[in-house]
């Protein structure tokens, strides 16, 4: 199980970085300009990335400590980002506490032995503190290359982690894994359970190596209704979130297709929720007031649709310019994909969504949160 750690311990000595625009947006404020970053930005569509990880598998690459920093400060160099993120898998912890798991390109994580009964769950590995120092090390070997920049650390969300033990790989329509949650609803609980102490541990670690925001990513969590998330994920995933209130650093939550979902995904205790391309922000900002009117106005990640990287600069512009629009419209925005960047992406388009960005993504007046309410009486 997770030990209790106190707050010095969860509170490293950090850079001073109350100017960095993508803090100041996580945490409701006004920054001088809209920041933006780029799920997967560190990876498969950067020459210097593919070379450098020529002939390295991928698991082999997260946990050599200098590899995951040069390719974690790649697309900070290159795109002038307002955040970098960890080089990593959702899997690297799994992998290091000794599952036997491999990352097979073309199909993704593979798991040698699915979990799949009671007894399954409770063999799994507990995650020590030493079986991820290669992480910790990458971060601080970035953070002190980063300057201002600030540094994401991630880790996959219970729900999405369990996805690959239970199917033993990726799928399509997650068959074994909603079969297990229906039939076996004890063991299913508790092998979230298990993988929720995993998580915070892994995200434990990478605060108190230095990362100043941390991402939980619920990749598939889109598959389930809004019922099943609440009875089978909600628990787990705000255990995690849960865990981290007191680390000090922005708590971000991302799903894929969970456009229902988002009031649950913030009940869990997200301080940013993403928002993928298939909702617009300000509607998604509308359903999160309506679910929790008390609460502070809303901010969101997101969310321009990865495949418009391909349209050429004027589509780009144009979904740029509205996605910005949308995003003053709600209580703080950092512009993102509404997904990962593809491996075929060009570039220099997406640096030129930065640029477009950083010139004109300028907080105004409109966006002060009050819209986002006054919309939903």
């Amino acid at each position: 199980m997770v030990g209790e750690m106190t707050n010095a311990a969860l509170v490293p000595a950090r850079r001073d970085l109350s100017d960095a625009p993508f803090l100041i947006a996580a945490q409701g404020g006004r920054p001088s300009r809209t920041p933006v970053w780029f799920m997967r930005q560190a990876g498969r569509s950067l020459p210097e990335y593919r070379k450098v990880r020529a002939g390295i598998p991928m698991l082999e690459a997260c946990l050599t400590p200098e590899l995951a920093c040069e390719v974690t400060l790649q697309p900070v160099r290159r795109h002038g980002v307002d955040a970098a993120i960890l080089f990593s898998d959702i899997v690297v912890p799994l992998f290091a506490a000794g599952v036997d798991l491999d990352i097979v390109p073309g199909t993704g994580p593979v798991i040698a032995d699915p979990v799949r009964s009671a007894a399954d769950v409770a063999a799994l590995p507990v995650l020590q503190d030493e079986q991820v120092a290669p992480v910790a090390e990458a971060i601080r070997l970035v953070i002190a290359e980063l300057g201002s920049t600030p540094l994401i650390g991630f880790a996959g969300a219970p729900f999405t982690v369990a996805s690959y033990l239970v199917e033993g790989g990726p799928s399509r329509n997650h068959e074994r894994t909603k079969a297990l949650m229906h039939a076996e609803p004890e063991t299913w609980h508790a092998l979230l359970d298990r993988l929720a102490d995993l998580t915070l541990s892994f995200l434990r670690t990478q605060i108190a190596a230095g990362v100043d925001a941390v991402q939980l990513f619920d990749s598939w969590a889109g598959a389930l209704s809004e019922r099943d998330y609440r009875e089978f994920v909600l628990p787990h995933s705000a255990k995690v979130l849960g865990g981290l209130a007191e680390a000090g650093v922005p708590r971000f939550h991302f799903g894929v297709g969970t456009g229902e979902l988002l009031p649950a995904m913030r009940e869990a205790g997200a301080d940013v929720v993403g928002v993928d391309w298939r909702t617009p922000l300000d509607a998604a900002a509308r359903r999160l007031v309506a679910a929790a009117p008390a609460e502070p106005a809303p901010v969101v990640q997101g969310n321009l649709d990865p495949a418009v990287l391909f349209a050429g600069v004027p589509a780009i512009e144009s979904e740029v310019d509205r996605i910005l629009a949308e995003g003053r419209r709600t209580g703080g925005h950092v512009f993102n994909l509404g997904h990962g960047v593809l491996p075929d992406t060009d570039p220099d388009m997406i640096t030129r969504v930065v640029e477009l960005v950083h010139e004109r993504g300028v907080s105004s007046v409109e966006s002060d949160g009050a819209g986002v309410e006054a919309e939903t009486r």
